[in-house]
C-alpha cells in the first residue's frame, strides 16, 4: 500500500476580525481531524457567540479514519451552511476558500454581528471569503503527515518499555496509570505498522494495541 501524502491544514488555532459597512465578521479558524471534532467546534464557536446575527460553518475533514489504512487515500467530509443567510452566499464562498488553497483537516466558522447595511449577496460572498482567508492566514498552513491514533494497554511492569519505545520514535502521546496503564499515541500512518511491530517484540507480544 502507498503511504498517504502529506497534505496541507492549518497550524493551529486562530481568529481574525474585520468590519463591512458595520457589519463586524470574525473568523475562526482550527485544525479538525474529523466530522465529531469540526462539529465540536462549530458548536463552541455557536455557544460562545451565540448573540451574534449569523454564525456560518465551512470544514473539509476525512469522513472516515479507517479510509487511509485502508487504501492510502482520504475522502473528504465537505460540508457549509448559509445559517440564514440568502442562498449562496456565505458558506459556499467560505468553504471555497478551504477548497481553492487545498486546505484540509480544517474548521472555518465566519461570525456577523449585523451593522444595519445590507451587502447584497456579492458584498457578503466576498466577506465570508475574507473571514475564512484572514482566520487561515492568522492561524497559519503547514504540511502534515496522515495519522493516526493508537491505543496502547499493558501492565504495570511493562509501562516503561512501551514509554520507552514510543520517546524513541518521538511521536506525541499521552498515558493513563490506573488499574493498567493506557497510552493513547498519534502516530504518522506511515510509520504505524513498525511502531507495532516494536512494541510487541519489546513486550513479548503483552501489549494490547486497538
Amino acid at each position: 500500500m502507498a503511504s498517504p501524502e502529506p497534505y496541507r491544514t492549518v497550524a493551529e488555532r486562530a481568529s481574525a476580525e474585520f468590519a463591512i459597512r458595520g457589519s463586524r465578521f470574525i473568523g475562526h479558524v482550527a485544525p479538525a481531524d474529523g466530522v465529531a471534532e469540526a462539529e465540536a467546534f462549530v458548536d463552541e464557536v455557536e455557544t460562545g457567540y451565540d448573540d451574534a446575527t449569523h454564525n456560518v460553518p465551512a470544514y473539509r475533514v476525512p469522513a472516515d479514519d479507517g479510509a487511509s489504512r485502508s487504501t492510502g487515500e482520504v475522502m473528504l467530509r465537505e460540508y457549509a451552511s448559509d445559517d440564514g443567510e440568502p442562498t449562496g452566499s456565505a458558506g459556499k464562498p467560505a468553504l471555497n476558500v478551504l477548497q481553492q488553497q487545498e486546505i484540509r483537516n480544517v474548521v472555518a466558522v465566519v461570525t456577523r454581528y449585523y451593522g444595519g447595511t445590507n451587502l447584497g449577496v456579492g458584498g457578503l460572498a466576498r466577506a465570508y471569503s475574507r473571514g475564512v482567508k484572514d482566520g487561515v492566514d492568522a492561524a497559519g498552513v503547514v504540511e502534515e503527515r496522515p495519522h493516526e491514533h493508537v491505543s496502547l494497554t499493558v501492565a504495570y511492569d511493562d509501562s516503561g518499555t512501551v514509554r520507552s519505545v514510543l520517546e524513541s520514535t518521538d511521536v506525541e502521546f499521552d498515558a493513563d496509570y490506573d488499574a493498567e496503564v493506557t497510552f493513547e499515541a498519534r502516530v504518522p500512518v506511515a510509520d504505524a505498522p513498525e511502531l507495532r511491530d516494536r512494541l510487541r517484540s519489546a513486550t513479548s507480544g503483552r501489549v494490547d494495541i486497538g
